[in-house]
């Protein structure tokens, strides 16, 4: 079994799942399975099974493939077969798998309800997430341009000309943002890397929509400046993550390891990247 996830510019790119069976034996010349549509043509109308008390809607292709896909898109389920795969057999690979589809669907409709969402509104009393926690924006009129951070009080105040519109209250922010980012993380880098015994090169901040961080074989290290947005601990997992790239240059079991003797509680730091990221970012 393996998981891809398609990379691509799509904010909300498909999902797909194979399961890889061996060919059977031949029928019997008097006996077929395939389709009387060509072999890649889908069958028609959708399909439902009831697993437990839940129906699953899902379409059908048939083809030359040699695996039972599952693909999770806009659409919801397709599922890809072989043509001599019985129905039989494609509804038992669903039921197995039906704890990773309805998850997996249940996302979907999470992250297309949230792109629904109103984009942030640059004005005076709006928030936004800042370190785990909430940051409310005060405009006072002025010409010093000057920005107070109040970490009691919450809030971010910017001294602003009167006729300041969005976009400017919008780059000061994230400039602001980003600075802090970079303080932040030259904080926390060096301190990883001295429990795990490595040295990096030079860190930088990205902009990625697909990564919070990378690492490249010579030491250079990139982090989303965005993970300011998060707690502390989810920004040190990344940190982490990313350093023990230098031990390892893979996700095998013991770059893991690695990962774990410095921060034990990655498990549960990855899982909330994974599940409730999209949800606390505030859309731009």
């Amino acid at each position: 079994m393996k998981l891809l996830r398609r990379r691509s510019n799509d904010p909300n790119p498909p999902l797909q799942l194979d399961l890889f069976a061996a060919e059977p034996a031949p029928p019997a010349p008097a006996v077929s399975l395939a389709p009387s549509t060509p072999a890649s043509a889908p069958v028609p109308g959708q399909r439902r099974i009831v697993i437990g008390q839940q129906p699953l809607d899902y379409r059908l292709l048939r083809s030359k493939r040699r695996s039972i896909g599952f693909v999770i898109d806009d659409d919801g389920l397709r599922v890809t077969a072989p043509r001599w795969v019985a129905q039989a057999e494609i509804e038992l690979a669903i039921r197995d798998k039906a704890r990773w589809i309805f998850s997996k669907l249940a996302e979907r409709r999470e992250r297309s309800a949230r792109r629904l969402q109103p984009q942030m509104q640059w004005r005076d009393g709006a928030t936004l997430p800042f370190l785990g926690a909430e940051l409310t924006l005060r405009l006072q009129p002025g010409q010093s341009q000057v920005l107070t951070y109040d970490a009691a009080a919450g809030t971010l105040t910017l001294s602003l000309a009167a006729d300041a519109g969005a976009q400017q209250i919008k780059d000061r922010v994230q400039g602001w943002l980003q600075q802090q980012a970079r303080a932040l993380f030259a904080e926390r880098l060096p301190l990883y890397a001295a429990r795990l015994q490595v040295s990096y090169r030079a860190f930088a901040l990205s902009s990625a929509t697909t990564q919070w961080g990378s690492c490249t074989a010579d030491g250079r290290i990139r982090l989303n400046w965005r993970l300011v947005h998060f707690a502390l601990p989810l920004i040190d997992y990344v940190i982490a993550h990313e350093l023990s790239h230098l031990r390892e240059m893979n996700h095998g079991p013991r770059f893991w390891q690695t990962v774990q003797s410095i921060f034990p509680e990655f498990e549960a730091a990855r899982k909330a990247l994974r599940t409730s990221a999209a949800d606390v970012l505030p859309i731009f």
